[in-house]
């Protein structure tokens, strides 16, 4: 279910104009839909059944605070993986007894601030870290409870930025060093051991490597449990991809070529749970850009079409300080006029206004007849869009409004010049 969409040729988010959002509220700007926020976590959270389970949001898609609070008001967990994610999570109202720490560099206070606001566990990604934990919660006359992150040595079959299953990457345990480390964690003061997480990495559009990191974490707890190692708690992690080709569709815009259709999070789990489900573990997961990335776009104004001898430039108003996915990992997202004036196509470039050659959000790309002046909107940018904006050439960071219904909140303002100081 989409509820951003066009309505003849206008496009709306849920009932607001994105004209009308775009003329009131300015350029660049982050616009979100709370029901496609709403259905999208409510169809995860359900895809579990009556299995022991909790869906922990991760917080860095977005970290929006409005965002957090939506998602901690409807039982979600958290993801984090610093103490700044720690603390907008507690602020927003997320249960700690839900909320996991993962992340491969945690320094001793963030260790120390995570132990002192009773959080339910670590996600161990190294051996020295696991001593540290223990050494601290030593200190403080606390208990940690732990998960061993694993790593499967599974191809996530993603991009490689986000590829983190691999014995190449920093993520992690081998998987064939795995007892010797539950070992060594069974025999720490302070420790207590509660489980497996693994996480193969993001944007993941096929079931297979899920489902093999699955059958391996299911023999391992076997293994583990036959070696007396209680093992209770099962995070796989997140990871599920999204559509980023035609996820807004009129008979006037240009067909994207893109590849084979991307499953629901829904099919990603209903594959896993029976391997899952035999080992009698409570399941956690950790989707982010399942739950906002297709519930946010960002507004742009075209202010020039330029062009040279081989090229034709669409020239907008946002960049890679807006929106670095492009330029991080040639990362597509569709771009489509909120207003649809006509059925003829160009082949542009999609640029922004930043003095890097990298700045760009399409190459060679099929789009409606646009002019200058015209807005544009950059569909998906719900997850990992704001949250990686920056002030580069002395860029402004964007306003974000959440669209309920009728009803418009602006949940950041603009940043202001005096705000760059």
């Amino acid at each position: 279910m989409s509820f951003i969409e066009y309505k003849d040729t206008v496009l709306y988010c849920e009932d607001i104009s994105l004209k009308e959002l775009a003329e009131e509220y300015g350029t660049p700007l982050y616009v979100y839909s709370k029901q496609q926020i709403h259905h999208n976590y409510r169809t995860i959270n359900a895809a579990f059944g009556e299995t022991e389970h909790c869906v922990c949001y991760a917080v860095k898609a977005n970290s929006n605070p409005t965002i957090l609070k939506m998602l901690a008001e409807e039982g979600a967990g958290a993801d984090i993986v610093s103490a700044g994610e720690l603390y907008l999570a507690l602020k927003s109202g997320f249960d700690p007894e839900k909320i996991v720490f993962a992340g491969v560099g945690k320094r001793d206070d963030e260790i120390e601030y995570a132990l002192n606001k009773n959080i339910l566990m670590f996600n161990v990604e190294s051996v020295p870290e696991l001593q540290a934990i223990s050494r601290i919660a030593l200190r403080l006359n606390k208990t940690a409870r732990i998960a061993i992150r694993i790593n499967p040595h599974i191809d996530a079959q993603s991009h490689p930025h986000i590829t983190t299953g691999l014995h190449s990457t920093k993520f992690g345990i081998e998987d064939t060093k795995a007892l010797e480390v539950y070992r060594l964690a069974m025999s720490l003061p302070s420790i207590e051991v509660r489980g497996i997480h693994t996480h193969i990495g993001s944007q993941i559009t096929s079931i297979e490597p899920f489902i093999e990191t699955a059958k391996s974490l299911a023999t391992l707890v076997q293994q583990l449990r036959e070696t007396g190692i209680p093992i209770q708690h099962i995070d796989f992690g997140g990871g599920f991809g999204v559509p980023y080709h035609n996820v807004v569709l009129h008979e006037a815009l240009p067909v994207e070529n893109s590849a084979s259709p991307v499953p629901a999070p829904s099919e990603f789990i209903e594959a896993i749970m029976p391997i899952l489900q035999s080992t009698g573990c409570s399941l956690w997961t950790e989707p982010g850009r399942a739950i906002v990335a297709n519930a946010g776009l960002l507004l742009t104004k075209v202010l020039y079409i330029k062009e040279n001898t081989s090229k034709k430039f669409v020239i907008v108003d946002s960049g890679m300080t807006e929106l670095i996915r492009p330029v991080l990992y040639n990362a597509y997202h569709q771009i489509v006029p909120i207003v649809i004036e006509s059925y003829e196509h160009l082949q542009v470039d999609v640029v922004g206004p930043i003095c890097e050659s990298g700045d760009f959000f399409a190459r060679d790309r099929a789009i409606s007849k646009i002019h200058a002046g015209d807005y544009l909107a950059i569909m998906t940018t719900g997850a990992y869009g704001f949250v990686n904006a920056s002030n580069y050439n002395g860029r402004l960071r964007p306003a974000e409004v959440l669209v309920n219904g009728e009803r418009v909140r602006v949940i950041r303002s603009r940043q202001t010049f005096e705000e760059l100081i």
